[in-house]
């Protein structure tokens, strides 16, 4: 396996077919299916690759509800079914884990309508999931075969047990994605972009580098509002904002097999080498973005309660940092506002992870002339922007 080049001076002089402004999970994505195209990519990131809200502890892989169906959760059902296949590649790629597991997610039910809600929600499971043959099913039950998975007051009218949700371990996951990439990549670490001329494909740094691009990406989660507003001279908040979210990375015996858990916002995740996620938070308003505080408390708190299994569990991480919500929640894809050259690929929130490859390729498929046909009007710049 080829490595990728690394360069810091400001100096260098570089050109490439596409730019990519960002090196969390997307950007690497972008990054890893422009190799495969035969294009040569630049990756920025202003700080270091997955140090920002790709580099959490969570990695819960949950799809969507099955009932409304729209574009919107079939090309997430269709990413999380493909991203088992794409994951296994690179874990053969570079012989590195990325953690991942189909572990399947349960889901409490604390009110007597969730009982009748999760019988309408297996029918259309069935339905959209592609039924018993395709192996994800959503099933009511009366309890998980563990005692305290998730413990009895917190389904005082069953369980439900669907086998389509998964996890992966972010920070292996960025690791891998970063080791498979080879020598059409270029990493320009603790380096930001700064400005974009659609017309020229020049691009600037913050360390005052110019950069020769076909096509650039931005994919560098929140601060792509603020990168985008400047560059198009439009509020950033025109375009989305950012969400502090908070973890914890418990340690306890733990079987990595069981399936996640997850009920009114608190999601409790095992995952290998007795290591259990805990989270999370979604706050809009923050003084410290990247600090723990009471609310991550709550939240261990919330999933202790949940499953009294992780009672007494030592804490051996608190993790803080900020999402990309886009202005309509749904991620953000296509060009940005009066350019042809500039591709925006942010704001997947919450499910960024499942989805991460197939806002890559929908990018990517922009930069080589495509016509985005893949893209769900939800997600599209103009449908945020109307």
């Amino acid at each position: 396996m080829t490595r990728s080049r690394s360069y810091s001076p400001a100096s260098d002089a570089l050109s490439c077919d596409i730019l990519i402004a960002g090196g969390g999970i997307v950007g690497l994505w972008v990054a890893r299916l422009a190799q495969e195209a035969g294009l040569k990519a630049v990756l920025l990131d202003r700080d270091r690759i997955g140090s920002g809200a790709s580099g959490g502890l969570l990695g819960a892989l949950m799809p969507h509800m099955p009932e409304r169906w729209n574009p919107k959760k079939q090309f997430q059902l269709d990413a999380l079914i493909s991203l088992e296949t794409r994951i296994a590649e690179i874990e053969t790629e570079t012989g590195l884990s990325c953690g991942y597991r189909r572990c399947g997610r349960l889901l409490p039910l604390a009110k007597p309508h969730h009982a009748g809600l999760a019988a309408e929600r297996h029918a259309e499971a069935e339905l959209r999931w592609g039924g018993v043959p395709s192996g994800y099913a959503w099933r009511l039950h009366p309890k998980f075969n563990v005692d305290n998975w998730p413990g009895a007051d917190a389904m005082p009218h069953g369980v439900v047990l669907e086998t389509l949700s998964a996890r992966v371990n972010p920070r292996l996951y960025m690791t891998a994605m970063k080791a498979g990439l080879g020598e059409r990549v270029t990493f320009l670490e603790t380096e930001a972009l700064d400005g974009f001329d659609d017309a020229t494909g020049m691009a600037t740094t913050s360390v005052g580098r110019t950069i020769r691009t076909g096509h650039a990406v931005l994919s560098a989660g929140h601060a792509s509002f603020d990168v985008l507003g400047e560059i198009v001279r439009r509020p950033a908040r025109t375009f989305g904002s950012a969400i502090k979210g908070q973890a914890a990375l418990l340690e306890t015996d733990i079987d990595p097999d069981w399936p996640l858990v997850f009920q009114d916002g608190t999601y409790v995740v095992p995952h290998d080498n007795g290591l259990v996620a805990v989270g999370s938070t979604s706050e809009r308003q923050f003084d410290a973005p990247f600090d723990t505080d009471e609310k991550l408390d709550a939240v261990i708190s919330r999933a202790v309660a949940l499953c009294p299994l992780l009672a007494g569990a030592p804490v051996l991480e608190r993790w803080a940092n900020l999402r990309p919500k886009a202005v309509k929640r749904d991620p953000m894809i296509g060009f940005a506002p009066g350019h042809r050259h500039l591709i925006v690929a942010t704001g997947g929130f919450k499910i960024t992870f499942g989805i991460a490859h197939e806002m890559a390729r929908c990018a990517v498929d922009l930069a080589l002339g495509g016509s985005g046909a893949a893209i769900p009007e939800s997600f599209r710049v103009e449908h945020h922007l109307n």
